[in-house]
């Protein structure tokens, strides 16, 4: 099966280290360069803190050494001990401050990547979110971001402590124990080689594991979402039977994952004290053949632990670049998206004339379905306009047309007398209210919803809006009226109420084209009549567009357009359209009210 554009990366789908790729990660380095000051001087103490570490073997086998009566320049145990401990206390500050300064880089640097990421999200064409889901967005501007941060903040600096460890102490045994070191080399290579291949088939394993819990889950996520639909079909035990089932696939997956995982476990345990033995041995020769002293043999020892542990770190270290450079694709691919065309003009004019001549129209996401089919229409300064028709004639489409969501195929739209594509993109939707049928509200207070549309407006111009909206009567009676949380964690309000708190922001932005998705279809009759009377407070003295689906509610609009199939197939006032005995209209106003 394809795997859906924007999901999250599997281990299989690590880049690779090439060129082209890292110029990728480079992308993302731009977001660095305003903390370049602190990264560089990062890096230094990363360098010192890497070096000053590496001169504690050295001098912990000067300790035995003199402990036995050699000669160094320091001759007393007692110092030298104290000068361990002071390079220990020196590496400390300096990994402090590296730690520090790059914690400050990462965190400000992705702060800047997550803004930037949202910011170019919410000014992308329609057409791109047509293509992706919610949940992969949110995943880019998360999941992979904080990949990117843990790269930048710790693997970077991972890297290249363990390059510096593993050059810098190589060298060094090469200088002291040249004939030791060579042994060395000959013997673990081969023991790393086998352990990565060991290591790569353990990891296929453990990825199919997490595949089989995945599924599991799969199963628990479908059944509480529906649990209505379990419960009303009795299906409890069913889905128990089969989450059941599922688990014994993940237990069995597991412990054959564990039974290779204890082999490679007992495997890596005998071959690396087994190549340590080795390397103690060929030491102890040569210590007992005076060649070298019991001090280098333990500096030997010390030094070869870092550099074992910086061979098995760079394993790590190689596969969380790969992730990165994953990431950090998904991450440019989306902050290199064009943006929605903004227009020339930004001259603050009101809308009054809108004609829509011969528009032809697709969904990017549905080319082979045409929508709208040489469709034209005209509307003056304060008409009352209804579009009327089946779901799917294409009401809606025409909306998010005027809106700009999509660019026209073929024909043009023009508002008073000038191109909708010549028209400032802020400045058009600036003057276009929209009351939706399903009204979804923010997470905040009711204050910050009302002034979503103008965040500047006074508590009197609030509260006006409520009270033309017949919002404040519920409004008031809160405890805390207008700061009452929505959402999530406040009061949920009714269908109604969201309706005249969707009303409420429309009467604040005073836009002089009004959009209304049928309002009121949802709602009792109660509810309807407080909405339908705060309607018409709002469409006073303005331009509207009413997409109707309950044909009740436009009989005193000024023309109506009935649509089929993405055609205009007739026009006139509901009295004319209602007397055509074997029109479209009249059909379906005696089909409405014949159900009702």
């Amino acid at each position: 099966m394809a795997k859906k554009r924007g999901a999250a990366l599997e281990d299989h789908e690590k880049r690779k280290l090439s060129k082209q790729n890292f110029q990728k990660l480079g992308g993302i380095f731009r977001f660095m360069v305003p903390y370049k000051g602190r990264f560089i001087l990062g890096l230094v103490f990363l360098l010192l803190s890497s070096l000053t570490l590496l001169t504690f073997p050295f001098v912990a086998g000067k300790l035995i050494d003199t402990a036995q009566g050699s000669d160094w320049i320091i001759q007393d145990i007692d110092s030298i001990a104290f000068l361990l401990l002071g390079i220990l206390a020196i590496q400390s500050v300096f990994s402090f401050f590296r730690v520090w300064l790059f914690a400050q880089v990462s965190e400000r640097s992705m702060r800047d990547i997550r803004l930037a990421l949202y910011s170019r999200m919410l000014r992308l064409p329609m057409t791109f979110f047509d293509k992706r889901r919610t949940g992969e967005l949110i995943s880019r501007i998360t999941s992979d971001v904080s990949l990117l941060q843990d790269t930048f903040s710790v693997t970077l600096a991972e890297l290249f402590r363990q390059i510096v460890t593993l050059l810098a102490g190589i060298a060094f045994l090469f200088f002291t124990t040249p004939k030791l070191t060579f042994f060395m080399l000959g013997s673990f290579p081969v023991l790393v080689l086998l352990a990565m291949v060991f290591g790569r088939f353990i990891r296929s394993l453990s990825k199919k594991t997490q595949d089989e819990l995945a599924s599991a889950n799969v199963i628990v996520e479908e059944t509480l979402q529906s649990i209505s639909t379990v419960k009303s079909f009795v299906g409890e035990a069913y889905e128990s039977l089969r989450y059941s089932n599922k688990l014994g696939d993940v237990v069995q997956v597991a412990l054959r994952t564990a039974k290779f995982r204890g082999a490679f476990i007992s495997f890596i345990i005998f071959a690396l004290f087994g190549g340590i033995v080795a390397v103690m041995w060929y030491g102890a020769s040569l210590v007992a053949s005076g060649e070298m002293s019991v001090g280098e043999l333990v500096s030997f020892v010390l030094y070869t632990t870092f550099i074992g542990g910086s061979i098995a770190g760079l394993g790590d270290i190689y596969s969380q670049v790969q992730k990165a450079i994953g990431s950090s694709e998904r991450v440019l691919e989306i902050l290199e998206e064009s943006e929605e065309k903004s227009g020339k003009s930004s001259a603050q004019e009101e809308i009054r004339e809108i004609e829509l001549s011969n528009v032809e129209f697709r969904y990017p996401t549905r080319p082979e379905m045409a929508v709208l089919k040489s469709l034209s229409m005209r509307i003056h300064t304060g008409d009352k306009v209804a579009l009327v028709g089946h779901s799917g004639a294409g009401k809606s489409t025409i909306i998010q047309l005027l809106l700009r969501f999509y660019e026209v195929e073929k024909g043009s739209i023009a508002i008073n007398g000038k191109s909708i594509n010549d028209w400032n993109l802020d400045e058009l939707r600036r003057h276009i209210g929209m009351v939706p049928q399903e009204v979804l509200l923010f997470g905040g207070s009711i204050r910050e919803n009302i002034a979503y549309a103008r965040p500047e407006a006074t508590e009197e111009e609030i509260i006006d809006a409520a009270k033309k909206a017949n919002a404040w009567q519920f409004i008031s009676q809160f405890p805390e009226g207008l700061d009452t949380l929505v959402g999530e964690r406040g009061v949920k309000l009714s269908g109604g109420q969201r309706q005249r708190v969707a009303i409420a922001r429309a009467i604040l932005k005073d836009p002089s084209l009004l959009i209304l998705d049928e309002a009121t279809s949802s709602l009792d009759a109660e509810s309807e009549a407080l909405v339908q009377e705060a309607l018409d407070e709002l469409m006073k003295g303005r331009t509207t567009i009413i997409i109707a689906h309950r044909l009740a509610t436009i009989r005193k609009v000024d023309r109506i357009y009935v649509l089929s199939e993405g055609r205009i197939v007739e026009e006139g006032s509901h009295l004319e359209l209602a007397d055509r005995e074997d029109g479209f209209y009249s059909n379906l106003v005696r089909l409405q009210f014949a159900e009702n």
